[in-house]
């Protein structure tokens, strides 16, 4: 369903993605997924954490500019053309895609996490074409 994705500023200086990574342990915080977008100067890191309140809170302790946001997490098979099957529905329902990223989970299949412009409107639609989304408690389960 809908979950909370921490994002996280980072300036480009060494040991600074360590920093966070870290603070989440130390926290007792898991990571189950993440990406980084980068510029020349800064990046954002976006992670799916088992606690997304507390990584917001820890974070902003220790002086990182952080957010949390919504996103979806579609799970599909992990064979060809799966990516493409979701991405149709998506395209043929005009859900517009801010970006996603996805991470594999062998044989369990694979989990797409995705940022639409319009949340709700994405779930609804992928429910209606009888996509397994998964939620926060069942994400921590895998």
């Amino acid at each position: 369903m809908i979950i909370e994705q921490v994002s996280v500023f980072l300036e480009n200086k060494s040991g600074r993605l360590n920093e966070v990574t870290k603070i989440l342990g130390d926290a007792g915080i898991n990571i189950s997924a993440f990406t980084i977008a980068d510029t020349s100067d800064f990046g954002i890191l976006r992670l799916i954490v088992s606690d997304p309140y507390k990584a917001f809170e820890v974070l902003k302790q220790n002086d990182f500019s952080v957010q949390t946001t919504e996103v979806v997490l579609a799970k599909t098979p992990n064979e060809p053309a799966s990516l493409s099957k979701l991405l149709n529905i998506l395209q043929q329902e005009e859900v517009f895609i801010e970006y996603m990223y996805a991470f594999s989970m062998n044989d369990e299949g694979a989990v797409t996490v995705i940022r639409p412009t319009r949340v709700k409107y994405c779930v609804e639609m992928l429910q209606k074409h009888k996509t397994e989304l998964l939620g926060a408690d069942e994400l921590y389960e895998l």
